[in-house]
């Protein structure tokens, strides 16, 4: 008999509600639950050990063990393992924010586990086993907004950084294959090609930041410089000429790294 929930797959919940509707542990990331008969599996995107991730349509988890080699005959490694003859149900969670478990259905097997090397807590090199999922029947997945995935990137990003070069070395040359595949919902801003071309066209194919000329120029022989604004449109900005100033490429992109007051001070007046 199938477990009745009324979860659809993109809902987000807390912790407690997962564990009040699963009946299982509210720790850990494989949680088996004798009530209900089911495997809850939580991809923790803001823990940097384990690599999980969409490849296609199947979601390669990482299995349970974050020291040493890990063994697919014990705990809920073998739960899992073993779900195409037991008849336990499973369902996936993703986090990419703490305190929120985003559902994305349940999963079954979709060929044998399989092992590879990944470094474990303490940076050392394992053999891990990593079980390919699949979602159940033909429920589609949800997109997730762009700037969930853009933060998770972007702490990962981070947490490269702070890597000694031997643990980076590691876990370069050990990640996993394949391009990891995501649909994401994207809010975008429709600029006002007048001030777009305006802007361009002020700036006389002069970086207004480094007072270089345009690197390049495009496909019709015109400077290659971008349209960037002072206070960013996603920060209340309007999209008018007194607001907007012609880049380069370069500049451009450190104005959005780094947006610095001094940088700044120099563009306002070229704005106006």
């Amino acid at each position: 008999m199938s477990f009745e929930h009324s979860l659809k797959v993109g809902d987000v919940i807390t912790n407690h509600q997962l564990t009040s509707v699963f009946k299982c542990s509210p720790q850990g990331g494989m949680r088996r639950s004798l009530e209900t008969d089911t495997l809850v599996l939580i991809s923790d995107h803001t823990k940097s050990v384990y690599e999980d991730r969409w490849i296609e349509e199947v979601f390669h988890y990482t299995g349970m063990g974050l020291k040493s080699d890990q063994s697919i005959d014990v705990a809920q490694n073998k739960t899992l393992a073993e779900t195409p003859s037991s008849g336990i149900e499973v369902f996936l969670y993703e986090v990419f924010e703490k305190g929120r478990y985003v559902f994305q259905g349940q999963v079954e097997l979709e060929e044998k586990p399989y092992q590879e090397k990944q470094p474990d807590i303490d940076g050392s090199l394992r053999k891990v086993w990593v079980f390919p999922l699949r979602r159940v029947g033909e429920t589609a997945a949800k997109p997730l907004p762009e700037a969930v995935i853009q933060k998770k990137e972007e702490r990962k990003e981070r947490e490269a950084a702070r890597l000694p070069q031997a643990e980076l070395e590691k876990r370069a040359k050990y990640s996993k294959k394949g391009l990891g595949l995501r649909q994401v919902v994207s809010t975008t801003f429709e600029r006002n090609v007048y001030v777009t071309e305006f802007t361009k066209r002020r700036a006389k194919g002069i970086c207004q930041l480094c007072d270089n000329p345009a690197p390049f120029k495009d496909k019709r022989g015109n400077p290659f410089l971008e349209t960037h604004h002072i206070t960013w449109l996603s920060k209340g900005g309007e999209d008018i000429i007194q607001n907007a100033v012609a880049l380069c490429p370069n500049c451009h992109r450190k104005m959005h790294l780094l947006n610095l007051k001094e940088d700044i001070k120099k563009l306002r007046p070229a704005a106006k």
